[in-house]
């Protein structure tokens, strides 16, 4: 089993697909990593050499921001925008899309399960 940046890749996958179980990992960036590691995409993970598996944590080591360091750095971001009050943090602050998407329909995943209000009952005579 190939343990890489405190993550267990699965080892039925091809090597490319599971170097994405590490948060900060694409496809296209677990390519290059492969590429420069000198490890063949198409081999599964469990088919990976001790020296392979060597090479590949450390060209990330040295060279990508995975995992830990990389979700603290994305917090500190959202953090910062909210501290100088700006329109993003504004709409990260009051759990709306920050992007510019419209909120009248859709956004359900930001502003989480619908708050069903009532219409006002028309008084009888």
């Amino acid at each position: 089993m190939a343990r890489i940046a405190g993550i267990d890749l699965p080892k039925t996958k091809r090597g490319a697909i599971g170097l994405t179980y590490i948060y900060g990992i694409g496809r296209s960036t677990a390519l290059e990593i492969l590429q420069k590691a000198g490890v063949d995409p198409d081999t599964k993970v469990d088919e990976w050499t001790d020296e392979e598996q060597a090479s590949i944590r450390q060209f990330i080591n040295e060279h990508i921001k995975v995992e830990g360091a990389l979700r603290s750095e994305v917090q500190l971001s959202i953090k910062r925008l909210v501290d100088i009050g700006s329109w993003r943090g504004q709409r990260h602050r009051s759990g709306l899309p920050v992007r510019g998407q419209r909120t009248r329909t859709n956004s359900r995943t930001r502003k989480g399960k619908r708050k069903t209000v009532a219409n006002k009952k028309k008084a009888t005579k």
